[in-house]
């Protein structure tokens, strides 16, 4: 009999990774020395989805030497939702804690949720504070200005907040360093899981608008971690066109003016060369520049409610830098999300009978 898989965990980490050999050893790292101040037994699965560097190597190495126990995972590449899914079937915890390969949690931030939890042991489910590493390259810091435009209730003065229902589309949230009870969050999965490939599926916001149906969501900048973004431009345009596909996948279908603004963004570009084109084909110079001034005096918006709200001054910058081939890539990503995930458009009554 394997006695290993009896014994029984506090606490399952689930890492998804993909070709994160440069961020593990440190991200590994920095949960360890988190999780030393913790009483939680705790073990960390890593699930390498499909890597083509030397995950496995280093991963290997550093397993070796783990306080903790370390299992790792391998299986061919099916994208997050699915190695997240394998993460959280595996684990053996009573809670599971979604880390991204990517995320270094601060040094308290386990022991804080433990405090908490033996106090309030309602307060259950745990949506990290993270904050993006301020030695990150310029082309990092973009995000940082539509999270301070649209969630500056909470960014503007961090406190512990709580996510529910009706305000869940008002406040920051993420499975990059999330925490619940391992069940709910299975649950929450299969809730979630789409007809068909789970690729390119929202692996956060739908889950956590599944979860929230259970009850509230914890927000608390004692439990906290760091982001450590995409350092290339490539990187970062083709996580931009990945989140509009998953921007998509999260709302559509969720109400009827939701979907209709997702039809808008990725029609309204459309509309928006053709007005310049006929405009320059006219010869009607005053209405083409008049549009382009309401064009990026609209585009300015974001950046100037981020600056309001104490968005840090590179991440305004990295915002009017990368704004213009930002905007085309999540476009794309709007446009092949709308492709994908076109049932969610349909009346509900048409989506049952499968029209």
């Amino acid at each position: 009999m394997d006695r290993n898989r009896e014994r029984a965990f506090d606490l399952s980490v689930v890492i998804a990774s993909y070709d994160s050999a440069p961020w593990l050893p440190s991200t590994l790292d920095a949960l360890q020395a988190a999780l030393s101040r913790s009483s939680m037994l705790t073990e960390v699965v890593v699930v390498d989805d499909g890597s083509t560097d030397n995950s496995g190597e280093v991963l290997e190495a550093i397993a070796s030497r783990y306080e903790h126990e370390l299992r790792v995972l391998r299986q061919e590449n099916k994208g997050r939702f699915l190695a997240r899914w394998a993460g959280v079937e595996a684990a053996r915890g009573r809670f599971v804690l979604l880390l991204d390969s990517r995320v270094l949690v601060e040094p308290e931030a386990i022991v804080y949720l433990e405090v908490t939890l033996e106090r309030h042991p309602q307060r259950d489910m745990w949506n990290g504070h993270v904050s993006t590493d301020a030695a990150a390259p310029l082309v990092g810091r973009f995000w940082e200005v539509p999270t301070h435009a649209f969630w500056s209730s909470y960014l503007r003065e961090p406190r512990r907040f709580e996510i529910t229902s009706e305000n869940f589309d008002r406040v920051p949230k993420g499975t990059g360093f999330f925490f619940a009870p391992r069940e709910l969050f299975r649950t929450a999965l299969l809730k979630a899981w789409p007809e068909g490939d789970a690729r390119l599926v929202s692996d956060d916001t739908r889950v956590l608008r599944e979860l929230v149906s259970f009850g509230n969501i914890i927000l608390d900048p004692g439990f906290a971690a760091i982001y450590r973004p995409r350092v290339t431009l490539q990187g970062f345009l083709r996580h931009a066109r990945d989140r509009g596909t998953l921007f998509v996948d999260s709302y559509a279908g969720t109400t009827v003016f939701r979907s209709c603004v997702i039809l808008a963004l990725v029609v309204a570009p459309v509309l928006w060369v053709a007005t310049l084109a006929t405009f320059a084909g006219l010869h009607l110079w005053v209405w083409l520049f008049a549009t382009l001034g309401v064009t990026i005096a609209a585009a300015l918006v974001p950046a100037v409610v981020a600056a309001i709200n104490n968005a840090p001054r590179r991440a305004l910058v990295s915002y009017l830098v990368f704004l213009v081939p930002f905007t085309v890539c999540f476009w794309l990503g709007l446009a092949r999300g709308v492709a994908l995930h076109r049932k969610a458009f349909l009346p509900s009554a048409a989506r049952q009978t499968g029209k």
